[in-house]
């Protein structure tokens, strides 16, 4: 039977000094983006890759979601399949739709 092979973690220190460890390239802090996440409103239902592809884009509010049709969405880096109904959601919930 093989094993599978474990990705060497690499050390890795933020701008703002906190030490973490990651396996890939990705300079993201988990540290800084667990204090970004917001407390309240869509995006803190939202997991951090998914958020941060929305705010990147500057959608901050349901409105300005309701600008994009879900294939706009989906193709943004860290949106996944599995957001796309929390977003549905949130829209309905406030009187609004994908961009069709």
């Amino acid at each position: 039977m093989a094993t599978k092979k474990r990705a060497t973690k690499n050390r890795k220190v933020c701008v703002d000094g906190h030490v973490f460890y990651k396996s890939s390239d990705c300079p993201t802090c988990p540290v800084c983006e667990a204090a970004k996440k917001p407390m309240d409103g869509f995006l803190s239902l939202l997991a951090a890759p998914a958020r941060r592809a929305l705010e990147n884009e500057g959608i901050k509010t349901p409105a300005q979601l309701a600008k994009k049709t879900e294939a706009d969405i989906l193709k943004l880096h860290g949106m996944g399949k599995a957001t796309i109904p929390i977003l549905r959601s949130v829209l309905k919930s406030n009187y609004l739709s994908f961009k069709k």
